[in-house]
């Protein structure tokens, strides 16, 4: 039998992601604060200021977050005056986010403490566009990896 090499944690890539990904929290808590705002709160906020209003299942595809998440941190932002959730009048069984005047009247200043943020990284934007193409790459080599093991579990029922 042939003798694995273990891989050290200082070299695993998913540690490495795991670990710039809670600094990246800790960071954004920090900045985000005077908001009152987490960071997922924040990247629903974003994705509201790009496409409001939104049913809570596509700002749930967008995030990647499934509804068990999402309601929470919703009425959440509902009750710190962000948001407003209001049933859909063609169809009971969504319930559409819109913005309030708050969050669209501190959408800038949101923008700018972010911005800022991203300053003090000392990343170049090219920099920063080259680590997101990666990010990127590993996300979607990781979506086919799942898809992939998916299929092999339905396939070994069916058997």
């Amino acid at each position: 039998m042939p003798k694995v090499t273990p891989i050290l944690l200082d070299e695993q890539l998913c540690f490495s992601i795991y670990s710039a990904s809670k600094k990246f929290n800790h960071f954004y808590q920090s900045a985000l604060a005077p908001f009152g705002l987490t960071y997922p709160q924040y990247i629903a906020m974003l994705v509201l200021w790009e496409d409001a209003p939104l049913t809570v299942h596509q700002l749930g595809e967008r995030l990647e977050l499934d509804s068990g998440t999402l309601t929470p941190l919703l009425k959440r932002l509902e009750k710190q005056g962000w948001v407003e959730r209001v049933r859909s009048r063609t169809d009971e069984r969504q319930v559409l986010i819109h913005l309030t005047e708050m969050a669209t009247a501190k959408r800038d200043e949101v923008y700018t403490r972010i911005g800022q943020c991203q300053t003090l990284l000392g990343m170049s934007d090219d920099e920063i566009d080259d680590t997101m193409r990666e990010l990127v790459t590993i996300k979607s080599q990781l979506d086919v990896v799942s898809n992939q093991r998916k299929i092999a579990k339905e396939v070994d029922k069916e058997l």
